[in-house]
């Protein structure tokens, strides 16, 4: 049988009722996080049992996998086209801001605490990697030591990271680099993990003037 390359009814009816679970999946965790996700619960919001629900997603982990897939996905490919545009490593800081602060619960499900007893496979590394990459090639001009200023710099982290690298899969980053990638990683997941809780609500000052102080302290 020829190969058409478009889809069935079947086929179309099939991916209509994945994206309307992924949906209710969504706005399962946005009021009880993560852990609270329940199969049966979702089967019961859209008058399906719940071994029919289980045609289209076989566990609970299946289904998580597959929004943390989403959610990855997503901010990959945001983080890609703002560096295919011509943003410098600030330039996608502001994406990874823009990006969370458009779905805070798409956020916390991959940078805030694990859901129990679960594992992510091995693809959700490889696309998180490609994240990763995109700031090591952006860091790469920020990192020389020419441009870099005595503050930013920490020579025992930076040898500590040319010896422990495994993070940063087979780029060729320099140490210095490594080091600047690892800190820009680290304290803008800090600052927006703290916005996005609400820890900064009533202390009187706007977060995003610290999360640009934060990038121009880690880029000038």
């Amino acid at each position: 049988m020829a190969v058409t390359g478009k889809e069935t009814p079947r086929q179309r009816y099939r991916a209509q009722l994945r994206a309307e679970i992924k949906e209710r999946a969504w706005e399962q965790i946005a009021a009880a996080g993560a852990p609270g996700l329940s199969l049966n619960a979702i089967a019961k919001q859209m008058g399906m049992s719940g071994p029919a629900l289980y045609r289209y997603f076989a566990s609970r982990d299946e289904l998580i996998t597959e929004l943390i897939r989403d959610a990855y996905r997503g901010l990959a490919d945001t983080i890609r086209a703002a560096a295919a545009s011509g943003a410098d490593l600030a330039g996608l800081g502001r994406a990874l801001r823009a990006w969370a602060l458009d779905d805070p619960q798409r956020y916390f499900l991959i940078y805030g605490t694990p859901v129990p007893g679960y594992h992510a496979p091995d693809d959700i590394t490889v696309i998180a990697s490609e994240i990763m990459d995109a700031l090591l090639d952006a860091a790469q001009p920020a990192a020389d030591p020419a441009a870099a200023t005595a503050a930013a710099q920490d020579t025992s982290l930076e040898s500590h990271l040319a010896e422990h690298r495994q993070w940063a899969g087979d780029h060729p980053a320099s140490p210095a680099t490594l080091g600047l990638a690892l800190r820009f990683w680290t304290r803008l997941h800090g600052a927006l993990s703290l916005e996005l809780a609400g820890h900064f609500t009533g202390m009187g000052f706007d977060p995003a003037q610290l999360y640009e102080s934060e990038l121009r302290h880690l880029t000038q």
